[in-house]
């Protein structure tokens, strides 16, 4: 879910910066805390969005073809 007004992602990540640093100071009442935390998600997903998008267009540009690694899934052994 994207915020409302759909910020560039440079703006984006500076109020999710923001948000960071006012929950990390743990000065905000319960509430205002829950709710800056919520934002703080909505932001997040918001720019993994952009960057994903972000990287589909690179890809396409580029043919399909990149010399990056192709990515593999991360797992935990027991």
């Amino acid at each position: 879910m994207a915020p409302k007004n759909k910020p560039s992602f440079e703006k984006a990540i500076n109020d999710l910066e923001k948000i960071v640093k006012v929950l990390e100071s743990g000065d905000l009442p319960l509430e205002k805390a829950l709710q800056k935390f919520e934002s703080g998600i909505e932001l997040s997903q918001y720019c993994s969005e952009m960057l994903e998008d972000a990287e589909q267009r690179v890809s396409l540009m580029m043919g399909g073809k990149t010399d990056a690694p192709e990515r593999q899934p991360f797992e935990i052994g027991d």
